[in-house]
């Protein structure tokens, strides 16, 4: 006997919760905002105390240099200056003032030159330690908000359609792991939502698709019977076809729930022949009510369910071929790459349709001013599910009244 597969893990518990109690020193409470103070603050001094000790040693220096004497006296046959830094001492002459005078020059000279050194090494000094700040401020405030990431990087994920995904950050106390725990919690919440849901869907599948065939079985099984009374038989064909219309309705409705997720699978589906599977099952429809379908279809590779744009390209060939004109209406379908973008366009004629009808269309079971419920042409759902499929696919679904009447709708797919 095959042993039983262990049942899957449960998502870890967010450890976050509202209404804990508030701790006896809130303000020791390391937050973000303190953690951030103390760390430019800490960097400030720190950059600060380099600073000051730089620029002592470079005054040392220069106070060091500025209070040699500039020139050498030389002995010989007789005194003479010698100096490398004024080389017009060894020339000079005249009285004792003005000798005096060339020596109190020098020494302005030599000192101006130990400022000017000075001044210059403490820019090069403040440059290097500007770079190191800015590296290191760099490095720390990416270690700081590298919580910001992780949470970025798990909603884009769940944004996927993935919701067993959780944060689960360590660390301090602060704003950032109560973010990430209620964000945890709040996906912990959706998951099981999404999974009543499927759930729900899968159920209402069975319960509500057994009946509706079982009542087919049965009737075809009574018309089937050549005895059967005439009103007996318009009654189970009129029974069948009520009986057909509910089986769509459920199938539309399924259908509908099931596409307003986003599609986790994707594979290449070309739009062209998507359209084209979708024009060969409505062409003896249209031929039946006299309507042309024309259009040149290129090629339009998306990633995507191609069963689901299929539906989308079904839905609009089938509105656009039953709501036309009696006599000489036709209908557009045309496919292209625009923009970075594969575009499926479906256009027709048919009865004036106002501007501010458009968005009407796109609701479940209604149509121009009336319910869909009482129509023959469908079940009312054919545009809702059109919609929520390109929602689900990351595109989108525009409706335009077609001047002379009719509509153009004008599908747009991320390649």
């Amino acid at each position: 006997m095959a042993a039983t597969p262990a049942p899957p893990t449960a998502p870890p518990k967010p450890t976050y919760a509202p209404d804990r109690p508030e701790p006896p020193f809130p303000w020791l409470r390391p937050t973000i905002r303190i953690r951030l103070t103390l760390l430019y603050g800490g960097m400030f001094l720190i950059a600060g105390i380099l600073l000051l000790s730089i620029i002592y040693l470079l005054a040392a220096q220069a106070v060091h240099v500025g209070n040699e004497l500039p020139f050498k006296i030389m002995e010989g046959s007789e005194v003479k200056v010698y100096s490398e830094v004024c080389p017009n001492l060894a020339t000079a002459t005249g009285s004792q003032d003005q000798f005096n005078a060339a020596l109190n020059a020098c020494l302005n000279h030599q000192r101006q030159k130990a400022l000017d050194d000075l001044l210059s090494r403490s820019l090069l000094a403040l440059l290097g330690l500007s770079v190191i700040a800015f590296a290191f401020g760099y490095a720390m405030a990416g270690r700081v908000l590298s919580p910001l990431g992780r949470i970025t990087r798990t909603a884009r994920r769940v944004a996927g359609s993935d919701l067993s995904r959780r944060i689960e950050l360590d660390g301090p106390d602060d704003e950032l792991k109560e973010l990430a725990d209620t964000f945890d919690e709040m996906l912990d919440r959706l998951e099981r939502a999404f999974t009543a849901q499927q759930r729900f869907v899968a159920n209402a599948s069975h319960e509500l698709r057994t009946p509706l065939a079982i009542n087919r079985t049965l009737l075809e099984v009574h018309l089937s019977d050549p005895g059967a009374p005439p009103e007996l038989q318009q009654l189970g064909k009129t029974l069948l076809s009520t009986n057909e219309r509910s089986e769509q309705l459920v199938e539309g409705l399924l259908l509908l729930a099931r596409s307003d997720n986003q599609i986790v699978e994707r594979k290449p589906v070309d739009i062209a022949e998507v359209a084209s599977r979708a024009i060969d099952q409505v062409r003896a429809e249209a031929e039946e009510k006299g309507v042309e379908i024309r259009g040149e279809r290129g090629l339009a590779v998306v990633q995507g369910n191609g069963v689901l744009l299929e539906r989308i390209a079904l839905n609009l060939v089938q509105n656009a071929v039953r709501y036309n004109v009696e006599e000489g209406g036709w209908v557009e379908v045309r496919t292209e790459i625009r923009d970075g973008q594969a575009v499926l366009v479906v256009s027709n004629t048919g009865p004036v349709v106002p501007a501010y009808e458009i968005d009407n269309l796109f609701e479940p079971f209604r149509r121009l001013r009336t319910e869909r419920t009482g129509s023959d042409k469908g079940v009312g759902l054919g545009l809702s599910i059109a919609r929520s499929v390109a929602r689900a696919h990351g595109g989108r679904i525009i409706a335009e009244p077609r001047e002379g009447g009719g509509l153009v709708m004008r599908v747009t797919l991320p390649v």
